[in-house]
């Protein structure tokens, strides 16, 4: 339930990118950022909020038995 949770709020976050209602807005943050630029570095912050979420509850556990899985010693492919 928490990963479909997890995928429903990447579809928002992925449509949340095209902020096309800050392009025609010519107001300053902090007096020297525009607008879309603050826009996109508050989301580039929430993005690693996200892949922090992504890996807590979206992570596929067959990648953490595989890792955690004794070597056989075989070597493998070089």
């Amino acid at each position: 339930m928490k990963a479909r949770l997890f995928y429903a709020a990447l579809a928002a976050f992925a449509l949340a990118h095209q902020d096309v209602w800050l392009w025609d807005n010519a107001s300053l943050f902090l007096g020297f950022l525009p607008a879309g630029l603050a826009y996109h570095a508050a989301y580039s912050l929430l993005t690693a909020g996200m892949w922090f979420l992504a890996i807590r509850y979206a992570w596929p556990p067959a990648v953490e038995a595989a890792e955690s899985a004794p070597d056989d010693g075989g070597g493998g492919p070089r």
